[in-house]
């Protein structure tokens, strides 16, 4: 491939090579020339020009393919315009020869096509430059055009579009003729042609006048015509054709008017036209004689649609301005075409019909109008309802019959009200609450509008009318409840109209199937109204035979619809409704038979319609609840279906006896039937299953059905791949809704709400607009094939066998068209019970069953109707996969050998081939490993069959499967399939799309199949990827979308496998461009390519999307691209606007999602002003609630007007507008957009949050960009998002709020020191805040704006009180509220709606409190520096310092309600926590916040809020005693009687203590034992926080210390929580909690000690018995208090220090590790654990002691040994003087004390002190040992516990040993800390203990203080070691006797450069101190003197020192006797 890379074509090469491969070389060559003659410098082109143009057309009478001449012809025109003209004309000649020559063999086709491709190409380039010789050209065209076959008309009519396009006006003169020549192809029988055909026509349109002036009749009658019979290409190219003249004609091109005088069109003229095609088809004008006007055949259905689609471009074309303006004329006129009679002809043509101007009314208004202009439109909508609904009533109420027409009237008025209604629903459904103007309006008065229509004499229309309500009700959850109630209301009082029972039971009905996408619900009392008026309705139906049945109806109607609402209202009605149920059906057979002899046919149709619909409240209710399904419901659930089932049975002879009418009502009760038990469980229906099969083959073979009714259930059960075979691809477009009314299945697209009204209260299913139930007769049969399958892998293999040969006898019976019908349902209702049996792992059974399903399958392999091949294939797939055996899978496999073989038909070929493909998508490579070979062998032979592209088509398509499922089995294969690919997509003719799309499918799954190995660069390799990019270069440049998406996804595949291969800088431009494609699927498939594109290269991916907006904007022509200055990201905002469909969006916010994670913090300025010209785009409708909020508030406010107003008038600056103003839902999202960057920027770098950081960065780096420095255009869009009508941009706002306050709070403003950047923005958080506590505002956003109160309130920002007041108060407002108590009259929302509310708003003022007393401990703290007299007043403060009080004092005039709310909270909460089985004890009227019937969804609200009220709760009970304060006065207040209110009064403060102990323990452990693991960490440490608190209050210790167990109890749960959860702030959290429990437990021992020493002071023994432990030392676990506080410690040490547990280094794979120093919080946590264990032998008794204390011994001494390490600032780190600490007081306690312990205690002392000294052995391995630490724990030991140390010489010369080696150490600092230690162990007040030391030390102290004349001390340190052993060596000779005492030293140092002559002669005072024994003096001691010398040493006193002089080096000297 590399070879072709040249400018010139590579002849040797090509000579070379095979001729298979020639083609993909040559198109290869062309394809790098496409990219490289752009490129090139000009004079090279003109040096090869002649060459390369001698070589190119050299190729066009080599017969080159469809794609190659496509690029030959681009490159020979790019050639000629980029280099010289000179031969262009020889060029064209040439090819106008070859065009002209007479030759029609098929050989030379190729080369004709070449030539008019060549043609085209020269003329689409250069235009005008060709000169004059275009007349000659068309002509020659058109002459071939005449004789040509259908590839040819295609090809030419293709080059005449470009031959126009070039020329533009310049062809005038051959405009006629083209016309003339082209028209008469638009019915060519070639859809293909038809489709150039219509593209050239929309080519010729631009120009000549004519088109659309006096042939537009002419136009559209053509157009008409080519619709008949057309395939989905063509409707849509021909609509584009209609629509865009249509549309010229009403606004013509400025040019072309100036041109010629034109008369224009009317609207109304050109309405008039397009009326024709809809009402009357291709068959002619009204003018063409009368008997159109006497009715006739219907319009064929495909011009119909095709006209549809016309609709919708005429009105694009003409843009949302004009639909804006001409919006009445329009809707009039769509109205009146379903009103037309001829629309209306039958039942199934209206509903086509409606559907048809549905699809006009939704893709104009809903995506060219703004929300302001769509509520414009709702206005008119509803206007024209009321008009039509005056007409209706004039009729009704028109007794005389004077209006003769007024029936018809009626039943026509129904479709438009359908359309009129459904519309307005949509609209109003997607404005969502941005629609509340068009709701309130009193002048629009849309409601009374919707709701008159609720009379209609017409079913669909009340249907409809009803779900416009359910529409507005989703939009407006507000709505919901009040209007329930008027249609409750009305029911009752319109009791006698059987319309008005009908309609607002339907109103009623939908109303409550919609609760369940409004979060906030109904209250719970609507239930028992729904099923009091149910009752009613039943009870009095038989009353009144007029109404009978429309009471009946709705009774059942409104009682399925109750079931909507879920188990834990039905819960309640449960009984009442098994009774309705039970009485609706006969009790007994007798009961049965006697029935059948009574009644007439009325009566009959009533209890057929009560049973049906009882039977489908039954549906509802087990497709609702099914957690209320018990056994036992099941079984009375039975009762009724049984007998339903045994009246099935006997309802054909009651029909014979009273008409043929009642044959609709009793197919309604089966359906209801098999519905109900397709949802229960077939097990429980095993007696019926007989009776049932009967009924379900009679059904779907049609056996007492005389019509042909085909399931629609068929394309569902075949396999999605198999689409492009059935063409149900169709569903995937955007024309979905209109199209399916062509495919060929019964009354396929004609679902309506009036074919089953319980639809209206069920879910939507996804994707549809509104339910669409098909008709009756289908929905039968497709419930019967459903539950067949449900039933078939239960039956006995007997009856399988029975009911297969029934089918094969069914279909052998029926004949022609039954046959088909017949088969289709057969087919379906195996492949579900196939289906059923793979789910349910079940086999088919013994052979004969297998031999009758097999005959039955290969019989439909060579049916004519491809669906029925399909169904064939997917059947004989799925019988391998339940068979699952070899043998059976190689016969199915070796009979399509065998017919593939020999068959020569197409519909074999077809139908085995497909066999193939199915059973190795079934049974998967491996089990089809042995078949492979030859599948491949033969479908590559039948893929090459160019004589039936059909057999193509199925042929690759199964190849794509067997590819797909070999996998890596495959991979042998690859090359040669990859070559067929190749060469098919070089050859096959692009009409034929189904073979390309095949193809592309078998390129994708080779991509799949060889996979990661694309990276490789082996030759091989390399060549199996060129080759995929080349297919997919091919399919790339197809005219069709899906195999352009097939191209896409294919690239995708190679992106994902090469990514280095795949060039991005061509593909990204491609998929911008199809950004805007008009195919849905070709859309999805850029998204989906540019999504995976994101992830990886997104800032590439950007680029390149921006060069080429770039081209676009400097002239360059790039077709329809939305890609603009905002690049991408920009147009993919765009598209959020207008895209409906599911995936797309979804894949549309991944890829934003994607790119934002990687650009938005490197290109911040660019995201934000994104975000921001989304946000700003709010209409006028959301801009005014600023200014509605203010106009009722105080007069204070009026400062915060200017923000309010600075922020509404946004974004409306001269910018040209998008089309449509960004929607809600884009809003929100890019509010979304806006906390994600948040959160990016905090992750990138700190310096986003920190003002005069970003500052500094931004003056060095100009370009840099800082979150911080945007907070204005942050805080204004979070303001512009929270303010809006949308509710949930007014949550996404809130939240975006609420982050910019967390984040930013602490923030210093450098310019004012002391102040925080966000405090400027008071005024614009208020003005945010304020409107969601308006009355109106759903709870769930008062929630989370109390959430964000309570967060700004906390953060400090604010430090005037009056400003903070503003915000204060918002909360004051909803904490009365919250008072109000349960039930307020005026609900509107359920009960858990107000829980939420209310908890939120405690959550909120607990989050203050909590953080009030915070500062004010804090303040405490400090030392105040000004008192102040506490009544000062707040105002005297300087108004910008916080006072240190002043937070409490907003909080604290409301803490007597706050405190009696929170506790009746966490009682709550306690009752909710509890566990199932204790569910009795639930207080039956509910909770303070709840009602019981709310109970599951309030307890997530509780979920969510109690932990910081929990904290709250323990703060207050700390700072008031338990309430005792509270307790004195009893503070009458407004707080609701809650339900323990009334109790406690009675009870004394001891008992409120307990239970409120109990309570807030009981809640802590409850949550602290089952933390989820999604509970967030905050709840966790306010709980934790909470215990601490509570366990700091003098009663609450005493509660906890008397009950030990409860102490245990939680320090066990503690424990549990530290295996849970790791980080350390939670871990010293515990620890807090923990010191608090030890710390009560040992003051309660003090106590009780204190008692004890008072009854008996004689007897000390009782003191011995006090503590744990008692005389024997046993500690319990589970009841001991210090074996549970060892647990947890030992817990905490050893996940910090690993090596403390022995076993760890006892193991084999035990690597020794180094002692370390511990990061700050281990070292803390460490710290605090080893304090607490030092405490817990003081909780002991002295056995007790002993017990505990080796192991806490070991535990502290090992702590010391591994965090001892020196540092290099000699710091002692927190854990080592924990463990010193620890040891001293072990050391000390009085244990040591206790007589009979005496010896234990020496022992233990001994070890601890030798295991310290063994860790303290000096030791290669640790050099960073910390000595010092380790001499100072020897010293303790020594000093503490000299008695138990005296006299062990082996630990006295250990000591010893260690002293001496850190007085020798090199270390000044060491030798000083150890003078230290030296000094306070010599002065040890025993003596035994000191004086060794004394003799071993003080010798090598005196040596070392010598040294120091040799070098004088360098460094402060080694000065201060020296003076700490002077201090030493001063205190020595302090404590000899006084006749002993002699002291010299040589300290010359001391004297540093002092003169000799300053020493004074010895004094003789001096000498009477050597005892005047100068014999003990050595010789050359000259004097000694005396001097006072003065040394402040840290602030000790002074210090004497005496020093003398000697002329020896050395000298020793005795003192206090020692030598």
């Amino acid at each position: 491939m590399e070879l072709a890379h040249s400018l010139l074509l590579n002849e040797e090469a090509l000579a070379q090579i095979t001729e298979a491969k020639r083609p993909v070389f040559i198109f290869e060559w062309l394809r790098f020339l496409d990219k490289v003659l752009v490129a090139a410098n000009k004079v090279d082109v003109k040096e090869k020009q002649k060459k390369l143009v001698d070589q190119l057309t050299g190729l066009i009478s080599s017969a080159p393919g469809p794609p190659t001449r496509k690029l030959l012809a681009k490159n020979l025109a790019t050639l000629y315009s980029i280099g010289d003209t000179f031969t262009v004309f020889q060029t064209l000649d040439k090819c106008n020869d070859i065009i002209k020559s007479k030759d029609d063999t098929p050989a030379y086709l190729p080369t004709k096509l070449a030539a008019v491709a060549c043609v085209g190409a020269f003329y689409e380039k250069m235009g005008r430059m060709l000169g004059s010789s275009f007349p000659d050209t068309i002509n020659n065209l058109l002459k071939a055009l005449k004789s040509a076959e259908s590839q040819g008309r295609g090809e030419i009519l293709l080059s005449l579009q470009k031959v126009l396009n070039g020329l533009g006006g310049a062809a005038a003169s051959c405009h006629r003729d083209i016309y003339k020549n082209a028209r008469s192809l638009l019915t060519d029988r070639s859809m293909a042609v038809r489709c150039a055909v219509a593209k050239c026509l929309s080519e010729l349109q631009n120009e000549a006048v004519f088109m659309w002036t006096t042939e537009l009749e002419n136009m559209a009658t053509l157009c008409f015509k080519a619709l008949e019979g057309s395939n989905y290409g063509v409707r849509v190219a021909v609509a584009k054709l209609l629509g865009t003249v249509m549309a010229t004609a009403l606004m013509p091109k400025q040019a072309a008017v100036m041109r010629q005088n034109v008369k224009r069109a009317t609207l109304e003229e050109v309405l008039e036209l397009m009326a024709t095609g809809f009402l009357r088809g291709g068959s002619g004008f009204l003018k063409s004689g009368g008997e159109m006007l006497k009715g006739g055949a219907s319009v064929s259905r495909e011009v119909r649609v095709g006209v549809t689609q016309a609709y919708v471009v005429f009105v694009t074309t003409l843009g949302g301005q004009w639909l804006e303006r001409n919006f009445a004329t329009f809707l009039s006129h769509v109205l009146d075409l379903v009103s037309h009679p001829r629309a209306t002809q039958t039942h199934v043509e209206a509903v086509y019909s409606r559907r048809c101007v549905s699809f006009m009314l939704r893709a104009t208004l809903g995506s060219l109008l703004g929300e302001k202009a769509q509520i414009a439109a709702g206005k008119e909508i509803c206007q024209a309802i009321s008009k039509q609904m005056r007409a209706v009533e004039a009729v009704v109420n028109d007794l005389n019959g004077e209006n003769k027409t007024g029936a018809a009237d009626v039943s026509a008025s129904q479709h438009v009200m359908v359309c009129a209604l459904k519309e307005l629903g949509s609209i109003v459904q997607s404005l969502s609450a941005t629609s509340s103007p068009l709701i309130q309006e009193p002048s629009i008065g849309l409601l009374e509008t919707v709701t008159s229509v609720l009379l209609h004499p017409s079913m669909a229309a009340r249907l409809a009318a009803a779900w416009c309500l359910r529409c507005i009700a989703m939009a407006l959850p507000y709505q919901l409840t009040p209007l329930l109630d008027r249609c409750a209301e009305r029911i009752n009082n319109l009791k006698s109209s059987p319309e008005a029972v009908s309609g607002y039971s339907f109103a009623m009905a939908a109303l409550l199937g919609g609760v369940h996408q409004c979060p906030l619900g109904i209250p719970h009392s609507k239930g028992k109204l729904v099923v009091s008026i149910a009752e009613d309705l039943l009870r009095t139906a038989a009353q009144n035979s007029r109404l009978s049945l429309q009471r009946t109806q709705a009774g059942w109607l409104l009682l399925g619809a109750l079931m909507t609402l879920g188990p834990s209202l039905v819960r309640y009605h449960l009984p009442k409704m098994l009774l309705l149920w039970r009485n609706v059906f006969p009790r007994s057979q007798k009961e049965l038979e006697a029935e059948k002899a009574r009644g007439d046919s009325f009566t009959w149709q009533v209890t057929l319609e009560g049973r049906a619909g009882a039977l489908c409240a039954m549906r509802s209710f087990v497709a609702h609840c099914p957690e209320l399904l018990t056994e036992d419901v099941i079984r009375r659930l039975m009762t009724p279906v049984e007998c339903a089932m045994t009246m099935i049975s006997h309802v054909p002879a009651i029909i014979k006896v009273h008409g043929a009418h009642l044959k609709a009502s009793a197919a309604m009760v089966r359906l209801r039937l098999y519905d109900i038990l397709a949802l229960l469980p077939p097990k429980t229906y095993e007696g019926i299953f007989n009776a049932l099969l009967r009924e379900l083959v009679a059904e779907f073979t049609l056996t007492d059905n005389s019509s042909n009714t085909t399931t629609s259930l068929l394309r569902s059960l075949c396999h999605y791949d198999d689409s492009v075979l059935m063409g149900s691809w169709l569903q995937e477009t955007d024309h979905k809704s209109i199209e399916d009314q062509l495919q060929p299945n019964s009354a396929s697209g004609s679902g309506a709400l009036e074919h089953d009204p319980s639809s209206i209260y069920l879910r939507v299913p996804v994707g549809e607009a509104i339910p669409g139930p098909l008709p009756l007769g289908v929905s039968v049969i497709d419930a019967s094939v459903a539950l067949f399958g449900v039933v078939f892998p239960h039956v006995s293999f007997k009856h399988r066998l029975q009911m297969l040969d029934h089918f094969a006898e069914c279909i052998k019976q029926a004949k022609g068209v039954r046959q088909q019908s017949v088969q289709l349902n057969i087919f379906t209702a195996v492949l579900s019970a196939l289906k059923g049996l793979a789910e349910n792992k079940s086999t088919l059974g013994p052979e004969e069953v297998r031999k009758s399903a097999l005959a039955l399958v290969m019989g439909a392999l060579d049916n004519s109707n491809p669906i029925l091949r399909c169904a064939a294939g997917e059947a004989l797939g799925r019988m391998a996969q339940v068979v699952g055996e070899a043998t059976f899978i190689a016969r199915m496999a070796q009979t399509s050998f065998d017919k593939l073989k020999s068959a020569r038909d197409v519909v074999s070929r077809t139908g085995h081939s497909l066999a193939l493909g199915c059973l190795h998508r079934y049974v998967g490579g491996i089990g089809s490993g042995q078949h492979l070979k030859t599948s491949v062998s033969i479908l590559l032979a039948l893929a090459q069959d160019g004589s039936s592209h059909e057999v193509q088509t199925w042929a690759l398509h199964s190849l794509a499967l067997i590819v797909d499922s070999s996998g890596p089995m495959y991979r042998g294969y690859v090359e040669p399939t990859l070559s067929l690919v190749l060469t098919l997509l070089l050859t096959v003719p692009p009409s034929h799309t189904e073979v390309h799309q095949c193809l592309g499918r078998c390129l994708g799954a080779l991509i799949t199949t060889v996979g990661p190995e694309l990276q490789g660069n082996g030759a091989t390799i390399s060549t199996i990827r060129s080759s995929c990019l080349v297919g997919c270069a091919i399919m790339q440049d197809h005219s069709d979308s899906l195999v352009q998406a097939a191209a896409i996804s294919c690239l995708q595949q190679l992106h994902m496998f090469a990514p280095r291969h795949v060039n991005l800088s061509s593909l990204v431009p491609c998929l911008c461009v199809h950004l805007c494609s008009s195919h849905l699927l070709l859309r999805r498939a850029a998204v989906a390519c540019l999504r995976q594109l994101a992830q990886r290269e997104a800032s590439e991916v950007c680029e390149y999307a921006m060069s080429l907006a770039k081209k676009a904007g400097d002239g360059k022509k790039v077709a329809n691209l939305n890609i603009t200055e905002t690049g991408l990201e920009g147009a993919l905002f765009g598209m959020l606007d207008h895209e409906t469909d599911r995936k797309l969006c979804s894949d549309i916010h991944d890829t934003l999602g994607h790119m934002l994670s990687s650009l938005a913090v490197e290109k911040l300025s660019h995201w934000l002003k994104l975000c921001k010209d989304v946000l700003a785009a709010t209409t006028d409708v959301g801009g005014a609630v600023a200014f509605e909020v203010e106009k009722d508030e105080d007069s204070e406010k009026k400062d915060e007007m200017d923000d309010d107003i600075m922020f509404t008038g946004l974004g409306e600056d001269d910018k040209p507008k998008p089309s449509v103003a960004p929607r809600w839902v884009t809003r929100v999202f890019a509010a979304d957009c806006l906390c994600r960057i948040i959160l990016l920027c905090e992750n990138a770098d700190k310096a986003h949050f920190d003002l005069a950081a970003a500052r500094s960065a931004k003056s060095k780096n100009p370009k840099g960009d800082l979150l911080v420095l945007h907070l204005s255009d942050l805080i204004r869009m979070a303001f512009m998002a929270a303010t809006d009508h949308s509710n949930q941009l007014r949550m996404a706002g809130l939240q975006a709020l609420e982050d910019i306050i967390k984040k930013f709070a602490s923030v210093p403003e450098p310019e004012f020191p002391g102040h925080v950047i966000l405090e400027q923005y008071q005024a614009n958080v208020g003005a945010a805040l304020r409107p969601a506590f308006s009355p109106d505002t759903p709870s769930d956003i008062t929630a989370k704006a109390s959430q964000v109160c309570s967060t700004w309130i906390g953060s400090g920002v604010v430090s005037d009180l009056n400003d903070l007041r503003r915000v204060h108060n918002l909360l004051v407002s909803s904490l009365d509220k919250a008072q109000a108590g349960k039930g307020s009259s005026s609900q509107l929302y359920s009960e858990s709606a107000t829980t939420m509310e209310k908890l939120a708003v405690l959550k909120a003022w607990a989050e203050v409190y909590v953080v009030a007393m915070k500062i004010k401990k804090e303040a405490e703290a400090k030392p105040d520096k000004t008192i102040r007299s506490g009544d000062e007043d707040e105002d005297d403060l300087g108004a910008d310092v916080l006072p240190p009080d002043s937070l409490i004092t907003l909080v604290q005039p409301e803490l007597p309600s706050l405190s009696r709310l929170w506790l009746a909270m966490l009682r709550d909460y306690a009752l909710l926590t509890l566990p199932a089985e204790f569910s009795s004890q639930l207080p039956p009227d509910g909770g303070a916040f709840y009602t019981p019937e709310t109970i599951d969804t309030a307890r997530l609200h509780y979920r969510g809020s109690w932990a910081p009220v929990l904290h709250a709760v323990a703060l207050w009970l700390n700072s008031t005693g338990f309430g005792a304060c509270e307790e004195k006065e009893e503070v009458s207040s407004k707080v609701p009687a809650l339900h323990s209110g009334a109790l406690s009064t009675a009870k004394t403060f001891e008992e409120s203590v307990k239970d409120r102990m109990h309570l807030m323990l009981g809640v802590s452990i409850e949550f602290l034992c089952f933390p989820r693991p999604e509970e967030p960490i905050e709840h966790v440490m306010s709980c934790l926080q909470a215990l601490s608190t509570l366990l700091e209050s003098p009663c609450a210790k005493t509660h906890i210390a008397e009950d030990q167990l409860l102490a245990v109890e939680l320090l066990n749960v503690l424990h549990r929580l530290l295996l849970t959860r790791d980080p350390p702030v939670i871990q010293l959290q515990v620890t807090a909690v923990v010191q608090e429990i030890i710390r009560a437990a040992l003051n309660h021992l003090q106590q009780q000690k204190s008692n004890k020493g008072k009854v008996k002071e004689g007897q000390i023994d009782s003191q011995l018995i006090l503590g744990e432990g008692g005389e024997t030392g046993e500690l319990v676990p589970g009841s001991s208090l210090v074996f549970a506080s060892m647990e947890l410690l030992v817990f905490i040490l050893v996940r910090h220090l690993p090596q403390l547990n022995t076993r760890v280094k006892e193991s084999p794979s035990h690597v020794p590790m180094r002692p370390q120093r511990l990061p700050e919080e281990s070292a803390r946590l460490v710290a605090n654990t080893v304090a607490i264990l030092a405490e817990l032998p003081l909780l002991c008794s002295p056995a007790g002691s002993m017990t505990i204390l080796p192991t806490v011994l070991f535990l502290i001494t090992g702590v010391l040994r591994e965090t001892a390490v020196k540092t290099a600032d000699n710091s002692v780190s927190t854990s080592v003087s924990a463990a010193l600490q620890g040891i001293k007081t072990i050391i000390i306690s009085p244990v040591a004390r206790v007589d009979n312990l005496q010896t234990q205690w020496s022992a233990l002392v001994r070890s601890s002190l030798a295991s310290v000294l063994e860790d303290s052995q000096p030791d290669e391995s640790r050099p960073d040992l910390d000595e010092i630490s380790m001499l100072t724990a020897i010293t303790l030991f020594l000093l503490s516990a000299s008695n138990e140390l005296v006299g062990v010489t082996v630990l006295q010369k250990g000591c010893m040993e260690r002293f001496r080696n850190a007085l020798n150490s090199s270390d000044p600092w060491v030798q000083a800390r150890c003078y230290q230690l030296l000094l306070s162990v010599f002065q040890h007040s025993t003596r035994p203990l000191s004086t060794p030391y004394i003799h071993a030390l003080a010798p090598l102290l005196v040596e070392k203080l010598k040294a120091v004349e040799r070098s004088r001390p360098k460094t402060a340190a080694e000065l201060q070691a020296v003076q700490e052993g002077i201090k030493v060596l001063e205190n020595l000779v302090g404590m000899g006797e006084e006749q002993n005492r002699f002291v010299p030293s040589s300290l010359s140092a001391f004297l540093g450069e002092r003169p000799r002559s300053k020493l004074r002669p010895p004094r003789r005072d001096t000498k009477m101190m050597c005892k005047a024994n100068y014999n003990l003096l050595p010789k050359n001691v000259q004097f000694f003197s005396t001097k006072e010398e003065k040394y402040n040493l840290r602030g000790k006193s002074n210090l004497k020192h005496l020093y003398a002089r000697t002329t020896l080096k050395t000298f020793s000297i005795s003192v206090c006797g020692i030598k």
